[in-house]
């Protein structure tokens, strides 16, 4: 299995994060690709303790909304600390990046700023992006035609919209990351879009330490926990869970790669 979007690096994990490995690779989680803040220096030095105890483990790095007034009459040096924690971690993917309007941390001008910067560098470095969009989805999708000109490959990360959005991103090209909130009570509407989605379009992740499935939903969430998730779409989906779990693998090795965004993927309607 792989978590496709996982917090490891964070304080959340420092005083047992062997036992976190250990526990996920019982479970069968096999890869997980860590995000990493890149103006977070605290994240960056516990990089070597993740990968001394899970060397299997890939990066991804951005400037999350949430940090994006730092950057206020500054974005060109939004690119400039990217560029550089790419480089340090070797990551393989910008993330997460995009628009938040629900908490509103920075003005919403200085959010599409620092997004469109960051998506115009994963055009230039050729590298996938991890999105985050929240209450957001016009502006998101807008800076990603213009600031990814046609060439802006990715997922949408923790994707709990409609069949609607999931059809935009769907025309973009890009996978749709399912969280353990397919799993909550509530989350019928969610189901009904995962039952839609093709088989090439669909990533997993846990977003670690948060958003734990049933039955661990309110606790710390972690890799293992990736079983339960999974095993939730593909009981949507009518197939076994070992199955699933191949196809997201491959899934995520795409996702890794070269998609054409020119043969976009179909909801089934």
């Amino acid at each position: 299995m792989v978590d496709s979007h996982c917090h490891i690096a964070d304080a959340a994990f420092a005083d047992d994060f062997e036992a976190v490995v250990a526990r996920s690779r019982s479970a069968g989680v096999t890869r997980v690709m860590c995000i990493l803040s890149s103006d977070t220096e605290e994240e960056f030095a516990r990089v070597p303790i993740v990968q001394a105890a899970w060397p299997e483990v890939c990066y991804a790095t951005a400037v999350h909304p949430h940090r994006a007034a730092a950057y206020a009459g500054r974005i060109p040096d939004v690119q400039r600390v990217v560029r550089a924690a790419v480089a340090r971690v070797k990551a393989v993917a910008l993330g997460e990046m995009g628009l938040e309007y629900h908490y509103d941390k920075a003005p919403r001008d200085v959010q599409h700023e620092v997004f469109a910067a960051q998506v115009a560098l994963a055009v230039e470095l050729d590298l996938p992006v991890a999105i985050h969009t929240r209450e957001a989805t016009d502006d998101t999708h807008a800076i990603l035609r213009d600031a990814g000109q046609g060439r802006v490959r990715g997922v949408m990360h923790c994707f709990t919209g409609t069949l609607d959005e999931a059809t935009r991103a769907l025309d973009l090209g890009f996978y749709l990351s399912i969280p353990g909130i397919v799993t909550f009570p509530k989350a019928g509407a969610l189901r009904d879009v995962v039952r839609a989605l093709p088989d090439e379009c669909l990533l997993v992740e846990t977003d670690a330490p948060y958003l734990a499935p049933v039955p661990f939903r309110g606790k710390r969430n972690e890799p293992a926990y990736l079983t339960q998730t999974i095993a939730a779409i593909a009981d949507l989906r009518g197939v076994t869970a070992g199955a699933m779990a191949d196809r997201l693998r491959a899934n995520f090795d795409a996702y890794l790669g070269r998609r054409r965004v020119d043969t976009p993927a179909k909801a089934v309607v």
